[in-house]
Formats: C-alpha cells, structure tokens, sequence
C-alpha cells in the first residue's frame, strides 16, 4: 500500500478557508487510489478542524526542530510527502530528504504567496501593482521551495504562467490544478432556492486572510454606501470565521451592513443569498467564495484580481469590475433584474461543469504521480537547480534546527 504524509500548516478547515476545502478535496483524491493517508501539523487545533479521522486519516501532532518528526517518520515510512505550503517544506524538507530520500515530494502552494505579498504592499504604498514588485524576499523562499519539490500543485493557471515566464521555472515541475469538485447535475439545480426565493447580499471569507479584510472595508467605506443609497432596503451580511473585534464593530443595522461572523453552512447562506459581492483587491491563488457561489447558484460581483485564472474565456457569473462606480452600477442591476441574473447563473453552472470537474482532474494528477515515481531519479537528474538548493538547504536548516533542538533542551534542563 503506498504511504502518503501530508505536512499541513494548519489544520484543515473546509467550512472556514478555501484552503480547507482544497485539502480536504486533496485529501478524498488520495483515499480513492486506496492510499494510506496521514496528515502531521505542528499547528494548534482549532475548534473548526474537520474530524477527518472519521474518514480513516491518521492525525499527528508533530513539532519544529525537534528529532520527534525523524522518529515518527521512520515508523511510517512515507512514499509520497505532500507540504502544505512552502514553508511546511522548510521547516521539514530537510529531514524528509535526510530519512526519506526516494519518497516523491509535492507542494501543495495553495496561492503563491510572494504573489500575494506583492499585491499587498501595491496597496499599501498606493501604487500601480508591477512585475518588479514579484522579486521579494517571500518569492527568493518560495521560488528555491518549488524547485527543491519534485512537483508543485497550482491552483492557477496565472500563476503558472507566471513562474514559467517571469521565474523561469520548468514546466515539468509543475502541474495546474485546480478546484476539484462535482459536477452540477439537473437534480442539484433543480433544488437551488428561485431568484424570487432570494434576498440581500453576501460577502463571505476568512478574517484571517488580508485580501478579505481589505475586501470588507473598501465594502464599507467605498461600495455599500451607493448600493444602499439605491437599495435602501436591500441588507449586505458579511461571513467569514474568526471575526476580530474591529470587525464585529462594523455591524450596524441602520446602514443595513450586519457582520454575523462564522456561518456553520456556507451552502445555506450562500444560497439564502441573491448577489455574491467580492472586492477583492489584491490577492492570488483561485477564491474559493466565488467558487462557492457558482455551486450554489449565487451570480457574482468580483474584480479582475477575484475572477483571475478562473474563467479562463468563459462568460464569468455576474460581473467583474475593478471601477466602484460600476461596480455599484452592476450589483443593483443583478439584484434588480431577474433575467441577468438568470442568466450568470447559467455562466456560473459552465463554468464548474467546464474547468472544476474534478474527473479528469484526478486522472491527470494520477498520471503524473505515477509516471514521477517510475521516473523519479531522471526527473531529479534534470532538475540540478533543485538537486543543488537542496544540498545547501539541508546542511543550513539541518544545522540551524539542531541547533535550536539544543537550546530548548538546554533551557527545559535549567527549568
């Protein structure tokens, strides 16, 4: 039986994070080959964590710079080693590598952080978003992380054009792959509350998860004030799990804008709903929301940055926009008029139907793990960038982790 561990940054959470959901699709894919599944953190548990030992996945609490990992590594004997993250394979790369070194290692990026960061410091520094911006000290980490793995899962076609182009990365490194879900059946449909059924407008997300603050207060302070100037009676209710305090405090029932926090069914207020508003602002990676909303038959209004890698040449579900005033514009029109909304709706079951089959998704990430693993030491040969980066990195982190590992022993000794 082939072994799989996978190395999460967090605990899974498919009602909280789209990342969640990811893990928890990737997750699904590797209990079908019949795979022994085992899934290690060093991350404290949340009271959100799916219970996926209901499903047969083994559960480990690990630990940075601690040997515990190399003991617990040799009594599971992995054949594939996913890290969530870039910096799961930093932290443990190396005594995968050291213990392990025939076991096929994938990176799961989940977006490209340094992508992201970029995007964010744009903002803040109130300036045009450039290519320039992409050469970071996060993208310096990420970059030598996608090249010491064997092969890199990303969710964007984007970005895989931009580590080809921009990063010269080889291709045969990495593998497009996005959501992977259901296709929507005539029952599913048939079962989606009507356009009449609807009201109000939702915003959903992980507070947590900068974009998604960004994304709440340009709602309140830029959007939400025309829409509701124009649809007084229309209500805007924003999700999202781990809600702060300065976030709680925007709730405020005369202007309509309402801040429930955590929702335990993204499907029921999603579907409660009759517009998805996404402002997103910066960001990278697929958004898992907007996704959300598609399944459950909810139009869309998102920006250039929230529909990127997407929709591909698709007609998108609803609207996509970076002008508030259309934005504004567009929002009051999909609410208001019931055949474009329809009709998005009808753009929204393409599209999943179309690029979010996970069928033949799961065929070719198959294919492409087996055919590395019966070529794993040719794949590695033409790879000498990461042959290298790894020789480094695993002298530099192994010495720096060892080095820790003594000083807290050394300090619970004195205790």
């Amino acid at each position: 039986m082939t072994n799989i561990l996978i190395i999460g940054y967090v605990w899974p959470e498919p009602n909280s994070s789209a990342a969640g959901s990811r893990m928890m699709q990737l997750i699904e894919f590797f209990q079908q080959q019949n795979w022994q599944v085992c899934f290690a953190s060093p991350a404290a548990e949340s009271e959100h964590r799916f219970p996926f030992e209901s499903m047969g996945v083994r559960k480990e609490n690990i630990h940075i710079n601690s040997d515990s990992f190399d003991t617990f590594i040799k009594s599971y004997k992995p054949d594939i080693v996913l890290f969530d993250r870039f910096i799961m394979e930093e932290q443990f790369g190396w005594r995968v590598e050291k213990t392990f070194p025939n076991a096929l290692r994938l990176l799961e990026t989940v977006d490209l952080h340094c992508l992201r960061e970029a995007r964010h410091q744009a903002i803040k520094k109130q300036h045009a978003f450039n290519q320039k911006d992409l050469f970071n000290d996060i993208a310096k980490r990420e970059i030598a992380s996608i090249l010491r793995c064997d092969l890199s899962l990303l969710i964007s076609n984007y970005e895989i054009k931009l580590l080809i182009d921009h990063f010269k990365i080889d291709s045969a490194l990495l593998l497009h792959l996005p959501f992977m879900v259901n296709k929507l059946s005539a029952q599913n449909i048939k079962n989606w509350p009507t356009y009449q059924q609807r009201k109000h407008f939702i915003s959903i997300g992980n507070f947590r998860h900068a974009p998604n603050w960004d994304a709440v207060l340009y709602l309140k302070q830029t959007i939400w004030p025309l829409i509701h100037k124009k649809l007084p009676q229309a209500e805007l209710h924003i999700y999202g799990a781990y809600p702060p305090p300065k976030a709680t405090q925007l709730h405020n029932p005369a202007q309509k804008f309402y801040v429930p926090g955590w929702a335990k069914s993204a499907k029921h207020v999603m579907q409660s709903a009759r517009v998805c508003l996404a402002p997103l602002r910066f960001g990278a990676g697929l958004k898992g929301k907007l996704l959300d909303a598609m399944q459950f038959g909810t139009p869309s209004i998102t920006t250039k940055i929230g529909a990127e890698g997407m929709h591909n040449e698709l007609a998108w579900n609803g609207v996509i926009t970076d002008n508030p005033e259309d934005y504004t514009n567009a929002a009051i029109e999909l609410y208001n008029n019931k055949s474009k909304w329809e009709a998005a709706q009808e753009n929204g079951i393409q599209l999943v139907n179309t690029l979010y089959n996970k069928v033949p998704h799961s065929k070719l990430l198959l294919e492409k793990i087996i055919a590395l693993q019966n070529n794993l030491k040719e794949h590695r040969l033409n790879n000498f960038t990461g042959a290298m980066l790894r020789h480094h990195h695993l002298k530099s982190t192994q010495y720096m982790a060892q080095w820790i590992e003594a000083k807290n022993k050394l300090d619970n000794s004195n205790k």
